[in-house]
């Protein structure tokens, strides 16, 4: 359903209690939902945007915006647009693989000329109708380059492998049994490419550490996350690395449930409220630093273009790290400070991994 942006108190207060985890992230603006099926957004215009081509930016969203997870991040990343460039933005929730080229092309007949689909699994369809659509602007995500990419498209790499190399070296670091696990949603490319640059990390620290991959096949089940944690821990691992979204909840339950401490990393927020005890730390991926810029750069003349994610930009290791020695942190630090800089070479590897 497609909703307008700009709300008062009773929606900012929701988001403030979901995303409570990430409080450098909330949204900046105040947002009134009409229940317009048009309703767009119309700031307050600033002088970029008004000295020449005017925009509309639309935003596609897999799942809802207060799931305080990846698709809060897009709607955080929308309204930061809206306030610092001044350009109006809609959004849809809920939209299925098999729906989202409907609604890009809804939005396109009501003048949207800018087109972010929040999603590796949009990137076809997004290419689709940049190629038929060539005076709109488009703007997807992939774990690559998007082969002959049309030039009104810009493609945000997620590069999920290098932060999971940072995981993995960390988690060779803090084991206690020498065994550690991950535990992902789908067997998709960049699922398989975190899996071997956590085993890339444990070859380069040289230590004897075993991993252990294993697959919910869903990134939002909690029951079967708990269950897969569950055997994991029974075999002995003590950290888990999870790659999901609400299925995260179960790996913490897991983890709180076992009888010898068992430390738990997360992807994409702050979710030291699930289990304070056995949190060490998260991915944190910031999608509005990137998107303010790429939009910047559409407004300033530039159509398309590659725009890789790392530790220099959109991605973060949350420090200081929790329930772990103090002198970690400063390896940790080090360690994506050196991939920030590129001094280490992360491999992506996307071959399917064997449970």
């Amino acid at each position: 359903m497609r909703k307008s942006s700009v709300f008062l108190v009773v929606l900012l207060t929701l988001l403030i209690a979901l995303v409570a985890c990430q409080p450098t992230q909330e949204p900046a603006v105040d947002v009134e939902v009409e229940g317009d099926a048009e309703g767009d957004v119309v700031p307050e215009p600033v002088e970029e945007a008004a000295a020449g081509e005017e925009f509309k930016l639309a935003v596609i969203l897999p799942g809802v915006i207060t799931d305080s997870d990846y698709n809060t991040l897009g709607y955080i990343a929308a309204t930061e647009v809206q306030t610092n460039l001044g350009i109006p933005i809609s959004y849809s929730e809920s939209v299925a693989v098999p729906d989202v080229e409907r609604v890009m092309r809804e939005y396109i007949a009501d003048d949207f000329n800018i087109i972010f689909t929040h999603g590796g699994q949009f990137v076809s369809q997004t290419a689709d109708l940049a190629r038929e659509f060539p005076d709109v602007y488009f703007i997807g995500e992939f774990d690559g380059p998007v082969e002959d990419a049309p030039e009104n498209m810009w493609v945000i790499d997620r590069n999920f492998h290098t932060g999971f190399y940072a995981l993995g070296a960390l988690a060779a670091d803090i084991t206690e049994t020498g065994r550690i696990g991950y535990i992902g949603g789908l067997t998709l490319p960049f699922s398989y490419a975190e899996v071997h640059a956590i085993e890339q990390a444990i070859a380069d620290s040289g230590q004897d550490v075993e991993l252990q991959a294993v697959w919910a096949g869903d990134f939002n089940d909690p029951s079967t996350a708990r269950e897969l944690a569950g055997t994991l821990i029974a075999d002995d691992v003590d950290v888990i690395l999870g790659s999901l979204n609400l299925g995260m909840f179960g790996i913490f339950e897991a983890a709180k449930a076992a009888s010898d401490p068992v430390l738990v990393t997360a992807k994409y927020t702050d979710k030291s409220s699930f289990a304070p005890e056995h949190y060490v730390t998260s991915l944190l991926y910031d999608y509005a630093g990137p998107m303010e810029e790429i939009i910047q750069r559409i407004m300033d003349g530039e159509s398309g273009g590659y725009y890789p994610l790392g530790f220099d930009t959109g991605v973060a290791l949350q420090l200081p790290l929790a329930n772990v020695p103090e002198e970690v942190n400063s390896e940790a630090q080090a360690l994506t400070d050196a991939l920030a800089a590129g001094e280490i070479e992360v491999v992506k590897n996307t071959e399917p991994v064997e449970e």
